[in-house]
């Protein structure tokens, strides 16, 4: 392991020497590639530092009880030496963790698609409840969110897409795409019968243009009337947009806005984002086949979370975490769920290092 710090600190430096080259400036690609690789290791490099330091406190202290002969600068060290080596463990195991493989998306913002699935209106209820909890869970991260489609139903939302921006937002959210699965009384049940339904969410990176560019040669642009219910531009202007990937048959469409430019424009920022993802989940699909116990980002159709109303509980069924304060994850408490899947992945990782 500490071979591998040693690497990093050399690595930080050699970075900071390029990047204070003023024409690396005018290579705008590079110099975000650099700025994204130091900005992952030095807290690394920050944290090897400070265990360094507190090592050379332990060897100092024990040099003092080996070779001093007053007492009171003995039990000095004696205390020293007591709560510096206290404060090992935890750094190797902090060091340890920051040594894992990094996603490299993690530092990426989102798009979140979340859709009705079996149950009707009830479906359609819940996505708008799922979309409030996650609005409100980011916020409390300091993250922003930016509405990009929404299909409403009679009842509740059908489909929504949107945004989120900030610090590492994939890192958190990326162990959400799967089907949710709600189970309680519907408004409309006289009975009292609990029903079920189901909604799924797909958390999405962002493609920047360092990525993957799209290419508009194979990007067919249609224009059409908008349909359904509105003001005085629907049905009167073609003003709705579509967008199909010709190469992958990928078909997106888009008539929220009254302009035309605004909706193509959206579009194509969730057709490039659908593609991009596409092919980062193809990509990690090999990847976790090799290591079935990650909790994975990639299987739309994997059943990963229930949400049982009467008796006020949530499953996660991934890693077995069952918690009863469903109320408060429903309202965007949800930092105990997201807690345990990152630190379920990380143990993951961990044995894979030790295997």
């Amino acid at each position: 392991m500490f071979d591998k710090l040693e690497a990093v600190v050399d690595r930080l430096n050699e970075l900071n020497e390029k990047m204070s080259d003023p024409s690396l400036y005018e290579r705008k690609k590079e110099l975000e590639e650099l700025s994204r690789e130091r900005s992952n290791i030095e807290e690394v490099v920050k944290v090897y530092l400070e265990y360094k330091a507190v090592k050379a406190d332990i060897n100092e202290a024990k040099d003092i009880l080996k070779n001093e002969k007053d007492e009171d600068m003995r039990e000095m060290a004696k205390d020293e030496l007591s709560e510096k080596e206290a404060l090992i463990p935890n750094m190797e195991e902090e060091l340890r963790l920051l040594l894992l493989p990094k996603d490299p998306l993690d530092d990426k913002n989102v798009m979140v698609e979340i859709r009705a699935g079996a149950g009707g209106d009830e479906a359609s209820i819940f996505v708008g409840e799922v979309y409030r909890m996650y609005q409100n869970y980011c916020r409390s991260l300091g993250f922003k969110t930016d509405m990009v489609s929404i299909s409403e139903g009679d009842e509740g939302i059908k489909e929504v897409i949107f945004s989120v921006s900030g610090d590492k937002v994939y890192s958190i959210l990326k162990f959400e795409s799967g089907v949710h699965r709600v189970q309680r009384v519907p408004k409309t049940e006289s009975q009292g019968r609990v029903h079920t339904s189901t909604i799924t969410v797909a958390v999405m990176p962002e493609a920047e243009d360092v990525d993957w560019e799209l290419d508009m040669n194979d990007v067919r642009i249609d224009v059409y009337r908008s349909g359904g219910a509105g003001g005085q531009s629907v049905n009167t202007t073609d003003s709705a947009v579509r967008v199909t990937h010709i190469p992958t048959g990928v078909v997106v469409a888009n008539q929220d806005q009254k302009s035309q430019l605004k909706n193509k424009e959206k579009a194509l920022k969730i057709l490039k984002t659908r593609i991009y993802d596409a092919m980062v989940r193809e990509a990690k699909s090999e990847v976790d086949e090799a290591r079935k116990d990650l909790v994975g980002t990639g299987d739309r159709s994997e059943r990963i979370r229930t949400y049982n109303f009467p008796q006020g509980r949530l499953t996660d069924h991934r890693i077995g975490l069952t918690i009863y304060s469903l109320d408060k994850v429903i309202e965007g408490a949800m930092e105990e769920v997201t807690n345990a899947l990152i630190a379920h992945n990380q143990a993951e990782l961990l044995k894979g290092t030790d295997e």
